[in-house]
């Protein structure tokens, strides 16, 4: 494969992966972002600051602060003071809707797993790599995109 094809072909994978991520959003009737982030939630271990959102999400605090306020109008999270620091606010998926959730991507996940049977465990291992390689520049890449907009 000539790496012009392979560009095309991770062009279009990212495409089908936006609008994926957009169709899921229109379903549950929240934004693309808003949907990411309750993936986010469910990944991390615990109950988050609006700060540490806006770390994994890449968005402002303001975004997400209107972020957080859209998923707690809608029943996806709740806020409430940490315990240790009175100042702090923690988000903390809503278990209900994340129960409902899981049970929409668990529906849409058998296409998922039937998708990956027959790779070798080489092979997942390999796709597991790039994928992490793919986040990690995909964050590089959005603080480039911040530094030029700042720059001008």
């Amino acid at each position: 494969m000539r790496p012009t094809e392979l560009e095309q072909e991770s062009r279009r994978y990212m495409a089908a992966y936006a609008l994926f991520n957009q169709a899921i959003a229109d379903h549950l009737g929240l934004h693309p972002t808003d949907v990411q982030c309750l993936n986010l939630l469910t990944l991390e271990s615990g109950p988050l600051t609006t700060g540490r959102i806006a770390e994994l999400t890449g968005l402002t605090s303001g975004s997400a602060t209107r972020l957080v306020d859209r998923l707690e109008k809608a029943g996806y999270v709740t806020r409430r003071r940490d315990s240790s620091d009175r100042r702090r606010v923690l988000v903390e998926p809503v278990p209900e809707a994340t129960r409902r959730l899981g049970e929409l991507w668990a529906r849409l996940g058998e296409g998922w797993q039937t998708l990956l049977v027959g790779y070798s465990d080489a092979e997942l291992a390999f796709l597991a790599r790039h994928m992490r390689r793919t986040t990690e520049l995909a964050a590089r890449q959005v603080g480039l995109l911040r530094e030029m907009g700042r720059a001008g």
